[in-house]
């Protein structure tokens, strides 16, 4: 997992989440700690869903950024002042009732997940897909940058980008690839429309995420 997190950054990930739904909380702990040292401050990690255990990292001097939570997790009012003002906040969402909550909670979320684009195997409980012309609508709704996930794939960049995303979050398609540094380059490539090797745009997100 290492290994692959590494990978991710050097082809051009601006984000690492952190995801173990099925590590206990000491596989999980060492898990982000592994990352934090070998991402090195390069970007931003985040831990989703367990804000425990990113309050605990923190603590130990860990370089996380912030967490990911969902929409049976707390409240994203209450998360900001667990983790106070300088962490990032991301939130899960897909209803168009989920955008206008996050987006009026916009001074505790830093970004919304927004998905799923196409149906994904990565995560069990994923909503339905929307498709890109729902997915177009939501980001109208938004007030706070949106990132979109679920099934994408490089082919889906450019169209994502045109209708509004902050960025692209993707799981399988890096860590599931056979290179993962060639998997990421082309994604940061397709965002930034420029051929692979070409130069990198600053400021788009792309986040790699990790499961067990």
């Amino acid at each position: 997992m290492t290994q692959t997190v590494a990978d991710a950054v050097a082809g051009g990930a601006t984000m690492i989440q952190v995801r173990a739904k099925n590590a206990d909380d000491r596989e999980f702990y060492s898990l982000i700690a592994h990352v934090c040292a070998v991402v090195d401050g390069q970007v931003p990690v985040l831990v989703n869903d367990r804000v425990d255990l990113f309050l605990a990292a923190r603590m130990d001097t860990m370089a996380v950024a912030g967490v990911h939570v969902g929409q049976r997790d707390l409240p994203v009012s209450v998360v900001r002042r667990l983790v106070g003002q300088h962490a990032l906040i991301g939130v899960s969402a897909s209803r168009k009732e989920e955008i206008r909550s996050a987006s009026h909670d916009w001074a505790a979320v830093s970004y919304i997940g927004l998905g799923a684009l196409h149906a994904t195997g990565t995560k069990a409980d994923a909503p339905a897909p929307l498709g890109l012309e729902a997915v177009a609508q939501r980001i109208e709704l938004a007030t706070v940058p949106t990132v979109v996930i679920g099934g994408i794939t490089v082919a889906d960049v450019p169209a994502v980008r045109a209708v509004g995303a902050a960025g692209v979050a993707v799981s399988s398609a890096v860590c599931g690839a056979r290179d993962a540094v060639a998997a990421a380059a082309q994604f940061r490539s397709a965002w930034d429309g420029t051929p692979v090797g070409v130069g990198k745009q600053e400021g788009h997100t792309t986040t790699a995420g990790g499961s067990q």
